[in-house]
């Protein structure tokens, strides 16, 4: 099976808990994006209370948890934001 590469940007909570702004990480082909979602939960567990708050942005677009990412993707995973 093929993989695939994509770049993560971390903001507020998920970089906090990696403690660098972005990560590269291989998937295989047809990953959904909430996969990239479900691995950083599953390594750093402290963050579970976001999975379902979290929202999902690759290339710079809104989408839903089940839209498959491509190799090269930009994906973004966008906690809730408080404050003012």
């Amino acid at each position: 099976m093929s993989k695939i590469t994509v770049t993560v940007k971390l903001f507020a909570a998920y970089q906090e808990a990696y403690g660098v702004p972005e990560l590269v990480l291989e998937f295989p082909e047809d990953t959904p994006v909430a996969i990239v979602r479900d691995r950083l939960l599953g390594e750093h567990p402290e963050l579970t209370q976001l999975r379902d708050v979290t929202r999902f942005g690759v290339n710079l677009q809104f989408v839903e948890p089940d839209s498959i990412l491509q190799d090269g993707d930009e994906v973004v995973l966008i906690p809730p934001v408080s404050g003012g």
